[in-house]
């Protein structure tokens, strides 16, 4: 049995992989609309990048792959047209100057930073390879007056 740890140290315990059209582009994107900070760009045997780690506030990692890069037959869901049943929620210290930076740096919003029953003031966006995310600053407690009836 292996001494090394099951991960690295400066690894989450999960981190998501996403596939996008454009390493570069991507990665540029959510520096700007997120404040993601961009770790390793690795490039493929053409220069271009084929992988990149960002981090957000040091904690939370996101990878993500070039469509087609390491032999992956992958797309991202603007290429494939499919409907990406997840979505990633990221907790961010003010979510409506977020808001406004995301949509500035060329997000596309689903939900305005709107208050929820389960208090978080909350943001839905989408990025240009179709993934979803929500954003939320913490204001208040869990309201279940408030649910939305079924």
């Amino acid at each position: 049995m292996s001494t090394r740890p099951a991960k690295p140290d400066v690894s989450p315990w999960l981190t998501p992989y996403l596939i996008v059209r454009d390493v570069q582009a991507s990665a540029d994107l959510y520096r700007r609309a997120f404040g993601f900070t961009v770790g390793d760009i690795m490039p493929g045997p053409d220069g271009r990048p084929v992988h990149a780690d960002l981090r957000y506030k040091g904690q939370a990692v996101v990878m993500m792959g070039a469509e087609g890069a390491m032999g992956m037959d992958l797309q991202a869901p603007a290429t494939s047209g499919a409907q990406v049943p997840i979505s990633l929620y990221v907790y961010c210290d003010d979510v409506d100057a977020l808001y406004a930076q995301a949509c500035k740096a060329g997000m596309r919003s689903s939900t305005a930073p709107t208050d929820m029953f389960w208090g978080d003031r909350m943001c839905a966006l989408e990025d240009p390879d179709g993934y979803r995310w929500s954003f939320a600053t913490n204001v208040g407690e869990f309201d279940p007056s408030k649910m939305p009836q079924a």
